[in-house]
């Protein structure tokens, strides 16, 4: 029997780039073979891209757009990992809508996958811009700081995870926590679980806005801090991490 995938990718106003992205990933999902979809999560946007979504599906037969009020992209995220790991995927790939990532770079992932634990992109070819990059790296220092280990690039939205293994970290995560990805690399790291970084390109945003500025980074980034003084004292009563 083939090994079912399902491609995870949240999506919060993007009408201009969501019919592209569809377009490509779905591609993958049939490759893959029979039982693989595409799960495209709708967090609450306020364009058309719920619109476009419903129009997609009448088109690519793995497409599953779902839609849910607007919680936040981390919360988005873990909808759709819950909804893979729930409809009996193997594997669950999850990226962004926004078109930064290629397609076609992600099947060194998948050829490896009996490596799995957490297979992830490194974003060794930037092309988002310096602030981008300077946050990634005052993460790592974080990370250094909270949890003692050093995680290249915890945050990366291409990332590949065998669905047993993702149920469990998950279920250590509140529905609506804002930086899953980040806390799941961490844990994937404390629970000795292989995890292996793979170059990839991440090119700039193909269309639309970014909904992401400096006064919401720094929100997004002291609610971080407290956050992870959280999981520290959370794995410091736990025994299995």
């Amino acid at each position: 029997m083939k090994d079912k995938l399902y491609i995870v990718i949240p999506a919060y106003n993007e009408e201009m780039n969501i019919k592209n992205t569809v377009e490509q990933w779905h591609k993958i999902a049939v490759r893959i073979g029979e039982g693989s979809r595409l799960v495209v999560v709708n967090d609450g946007s306020r364009d058309r891209t719920g619109e476009v979504l419903e129009e997609c599906a009448q088109r690519f037969e793995r497409l599953i757009p779902l839609h849910r009020q607007n919680g936040g992209h981390g919360a988005a995220v873990l909808y759709g990992y819950r909804y893979a790991v729930e409809h009996g995927a193997d594997y669950i790939f999850q990226t962004d809508s926004d078109g930064q990532t290629v397609p076609d770079e992600f099947w060194q992932l998948w050829e490896e996958r009996a490596r799995c634990g957490l297979l992830i992109g490194d974003r060794t070819h930037r092309q988002d811009g310096i602030g981008r990059i300077f946050v990634t790296r005052v993460l790592r220092l974080v990370l250094r700081m909270r949890f003692g280990i050093f995680i290249k690039d915890a945050n990366t939205p291409f990332r590949l995870m065998r669905s047993e293994e993702l149920a469990q970290v998950i279920d250590m995560l509140p529905g609506n926590y804002n930086l899953p990805n980040v806390m799941m690399s961490v844990i994937y790291q404390k629970k000795g679980w292989v995890t292996r970084w793979y170059p990839i390109t991440f090119r700039p945003r193909q269309g639309g806005k970014n909904s992401i500025n400096l006064r919401r980074i720094v929100k997004i980034g002291w609610q971080a801090w407290k956050d992870f003084g959280m999981f520290t004292r959370m794995m410091e009563r736990r025994r299995d991490i």
